[in-house]
């Protein structure tokens, strides 16, 4: 599957439905959260193995997906820190910190994407 910048819907079991954007061009992935206080449902960065939180305003749930969308970690990440990278990784999921347990995300777990629109 090809991705491209925009918006769409996370899927998470049977009914969960998240707002989620998008960042798959290298000018949107370098951005991610970078300058915001907050989000609203999730960021997409694909493709990524790891993230950081330098500069970041806010701590963060990290969730990596391989390349079927099947969360091989998940975790809390506070501003300034380093994320190892995770070799089976091929997308990250970013949301505000404590969401992704509300959300019943978890490892193991296979997410789906909506595609809403594009840039």
């Amino acid at each position: 599957m090809a991705y491209q910048d925009g918006t769409g819907i996370l899927r998470i079991g049977h009914g969960t439905a998240v707002p989620l954007e998008v960042a798959a061009s290298y000018r949107a992935r370098t951005r991610g959260l970078l300058g915001r206080d907050g989000i609203e449902g999730a960021l997409l960065l694909t493709p990524a193995a790891s993230v950081h939180t330098f500069r970041m305003r806010f701590p963060i749930d990290v969730a990596y997906l391989d390349r079927r969308l099947r969360v091989v970690a998940v975790t809390t990440m506070p501003p300034n820190r380093l994320g190892l990278p995770r070799p089976r990784a091929r997308h990250v999921l970013e949301a505000r910190a404590g969401a992704m347990a509300g959300w019943g995300l978890r490892p193991g777990a296979t997410v789906a994407l909506e595609r809403l629109d594009g840039p």
